[in-house]
């Protein structure tokens, strides 16, 4: 047998890569990694980098963010 090593696959950010361009969710995502110092990882690796704790802590903070969102914008009409 014999010896099988797995490769880290290293997805690099296309060059054409625009901010701008995402959705909205996607757009609040990538800032609130920004703000947790993991947007770098994110960049390099992919989302399938982060643990289960800090991909937690991300959805966490986005829900948080729309429920406000949501509430902010009936308090408006």
């Amino acid at each position: 047998m014999g010896n099988h090593e797995k490769k880290k696959s290293r997805k690099n950010p296309p060059e054409d890569f625009c901010f701008e361009e995402l959705s909205d969710e996607e757009r609040l995502k990538y800032e609130v990694a920004m703000e947790l110092g993991l947007y770098d990882r994110v960049l390099e690796n992919g989302w399938k980098s982060l643990s289960a704790k800090e991909t937690g802590r991300i959805g966490g903070i986005v829900s948080r963010r729309r429920v406000t969102n949501q509430d902010g914008e009936k308090q408006k009409k």
